[in-house]
């Protein structure tokens, strides 16, 4: 199943036509109407008029983790704060991530996530429980789109005596939420002398903030029986559907129509053309209003998988060496 065919099943001409027409729509935004861009792109030498190939995005500089923690949230912002309808703060171990959305941004958001729902085959018959903070901007998007494809949304939140009543009380067959939390349900039901296993669950859907491994990934699946799928949410990029797997589980697929993907060298400028080949995972947001991203470094370990999936989709997909199938 697919949330979006027109553009999951874009035909790869058509994507590269379409990524470049916003990269370059982005690139006039942000040179306009970011003083933090401006700076950048001056000290640098280089501003929208360069960049007339996807190509040339190689010519912008990179934007690190360090930078937007030391940045202040308004520098970058590059619209007034009267449109901004939703302010986020994650706390991090480096510092505190401020983020902040336009309507668009949150549309844009919710879009992705039913795209990376659909994939982890939810369906309007679905019941999924939601286990987390609910002030974290990142689990309203998840709840928005599991509302816009139809699914029944159970909100556990954080406190493990109202996650064991609802566990009671719904038969929920997803859970989404972080391995951590996973981990701590697992337990506090083991503690009352219940097996998690007994439940009708048949999907969990982890959230990975700090990279595309989950380290607790094969314990969950023993002791859920249920299938694992993954999708990516740092911090940084304020949402939780980028990268995301499907019923294949052959890798990450890119949200390509939301962000262009880079892989770059490690230790390194230079990008990395040739698939299969490890480098860094550099990504540039194509179509965000409040908070842009270009060319941040994320730190991830990847390589780029161009063969297509055996789910159908076009977009291009991300592999680690420890992928799990």
């Amino acid at each position: 199943m697919y949330a979006n065919q027109e553009i999951e099943l874009i035909a790869r001409d058509k994507l590269q036509e379409l990524q470049l027409a916003r990269l370059q729509k982005q690139l006039s935004w942000v040179q306009e109407k970011s003083f933090f861009y401006q700076q950048k792109f001056e000290k640098h030498g280089v501003s929208v008029g360069d960049i007339k190939s996807l190509a040339d995005i190689a010519k912008l500089p990179f934007l690190t983790a360090n930078e937007i923690y030391q940045i202040d949230s308004l520098d970058i912002l590059t619209t007034p704060l009267s449109s901004i309808l939703r302010f986020s703060v994650v706390s991090q171990e480096n510092g505190e991530v401020v983020k902040l959305y336009t309507n668009g941004d949150i549309g844009h958001n919710v879009d992705m996530m039913a795209r990376a729902l659909v994939a982890a085959d939810i369906n309007q018959t679905s019941v999924v429980a939601l286990q987390g903070d609910m002030a974290d901007s990142r689990m309203l998007d998840i709840q928005y789109a599991l509302e816009v494809i139809g699914a029944t949304v159970v909100n556990m939140g954080t406190d493990y005596r109202q996650w064991l009543r609802f566990m009671e009380l719904v038969s929920m067959d997803t859970i989404i939420s972080s391995p951590q939390l996973i981990m701590q349900l697992i337990i506090q039901l083991q503690a009352t002398g219940k097996n998690i296993a007994d439940y009708p669950l048949n999907r969990i859907i982890c959230l990975n903030e700090q990279g595309l491994q989950n380290a607790m990934q094969r314990h969950i699946a023993d002791r859920t029986h249920a299938k694992v799928y993954n999708f990516y949410e740092p911090a940084e990029l304020g949402m939780a559907g980028m990268l995301y797997q499907c019923e294949a589980h052959k890798g990450y697929h890119i949200q390509e129509d939301y962000f262009y993907p880079e892989i770059v060298a490690f230790h390194s400028d230079q990008v990395v053309t040739e698939p299969h080949q490890m480098g860094e995972l550099v990504v540039t947001t194509l179509m965000a209003e409040a908070m842009p991203l270009i060319r941040y470094r994320t730190g991830q370990a990847v390589m780029l998988e161009t063969d297509p999936c055996e789910c159908g989709r076009t977009l291009y997909r991300v592999t680690t060496p420890f992928t799990f199938m």
